[in-house]
């Protein structure tokens, strides 16, 4: 049986969805389509198909994406910020990553249009965020998007006022009882998720896309398998797998069970019609060899973890490819 690249896993989703996916339009506010029409733009839309899967053996290498160059010190450093618990940007603007910057900034500007105070283009709320210490009002007012990963893997708030940590729960069982079929961590909260659809979402943190893992030990191995609603294909899934299978290795290590797979699965998986030309120049290229991870091998508390734990070995991909971010809301 020849070998085949994992990444054609990825590659070939790709294909597919530009050969034979459905076109579907997008929710716009009117503010993002007066932009668009200002421009003499048409606003995009999405090509999908629903319900795939990908695999990936963390056991080999580490699936990180060779066909263009991936934003690694990104995705570590907000996978830490996940597992704080933390929803407040702060520590990733402190740290030069700005994957969240445009979500807190429209909260602030949407106000500031209603007039409850001066406005700050989205750079100048940036650096304000950066130059003010952590316990400023501005940074706790305005840096704190609520409801992100990290609060609810980690402080999931209950009905009682309990605040629940779902990833340690998950850690600990692994540790005493591997066997068990539970280890599940929900990002999916009703309460937050019907309060954005009551709102519309327009300027408001978008709803949660990865939505739920597991971890299983299977062969003595631990699987993560993720469930994902919503991907956009180009620009988020490469960061989604990369992040995952980290974790998944971080889990490991923590619990002492050597790591196996990271299987992601898919409801809506989309191409952005902005990303079509990106997309097929990434299908001209054929994938390097994986890189690998090496994690500090003294760290055995999920809460230690720092940036530098983590060296990313024999990384050598094409080089990167700029896409724009489509500007939506709604669901």
């Amino acid at each position: 049986m020849s070998f085949q690249h994992p990444e054609y896993q990825y590659l070939n989703l790709l294909k597919d969805i530009l050969n034979h996916g459905s076109d579907k339009p997008l929710f716009f506010t009117p503010e993002v389509l007066a932009e668009y029409k200002k421009k003499g733009e048409e606003p995009p839309f999405i090509r999908s198909v629903f319900g795939q899967m990908m695999k990936f053996d963390l056991s080999k290498s580490f699936p990180l994406l060779t066909t263009k160059k991936i934003f690694t010190r990104g995705i570590i450093h907000e996978l830490l910020w996940f597992l704080s618990g933390s929803s407040n940007i702060k520590y990733l603007v402190d740290n030069d990553v700005h994957i969240w910057d445009e979500w807190a900034w429209k909260r602030y500007h949407k106000l500031a249009l209603a007039g409850a105070h001066p406005d700050l283009t989205q750079d100048e709320f940036i650096a304000r965020l950066k130059a003010e210490p952590t316990d400023s009002e501005f940074v706790k007012n305005w840096g704190d998007l609520i409801t992100v990963y990290g609060r609810m893997w980690r402080r999931w708030p209950a009905s009682d006022g309990r605040e629940i940590d779902q990833l340690g729960w998950v850690i600990e069982g692994l540790k005493n009882k591997p066997y068990r079929k539970s280890y599940v961590v929900s990002a999916w909260n009703p309460d937050f998720i019907y309060q954005m659809a009551s709102k519309g979402n327009a300027n408001e943190v978008p709803p949660f896309c990865h939505t739920t893992f597991q971890f299983a030990v299977v062969n003595n191995k631990l699987r993560c398998g993720m469930f994902q609603r919503s991907g956009d294909l180009f620009l988020g899934v490469p960061f989604n797998i990369a992040s995952y299978s980290l974790l998944t290795l971080m889990v490991a290590q923590v619990t002492g069970i050597e790591p196996g797979e990271f299987i992601h699965f898919f409801g809506d998986v989309h191409i952005y019609s902005n990303h079509f030309d990106a997309v097929k120049e990434q299908l001209s290229r054929d994938p390097k060899p994986w890189p690998n991870i090496s994690i500090n091998p003294k760290i055995k508390n999920i809460d230690d973890f720092k940036f530098e734990d983590f060296k990313l070995e024999n990384y050598n991909p094409h080089p990167a490819i700029k896409a724009p971010i489509a500007n939506i809301g709604g669901f």
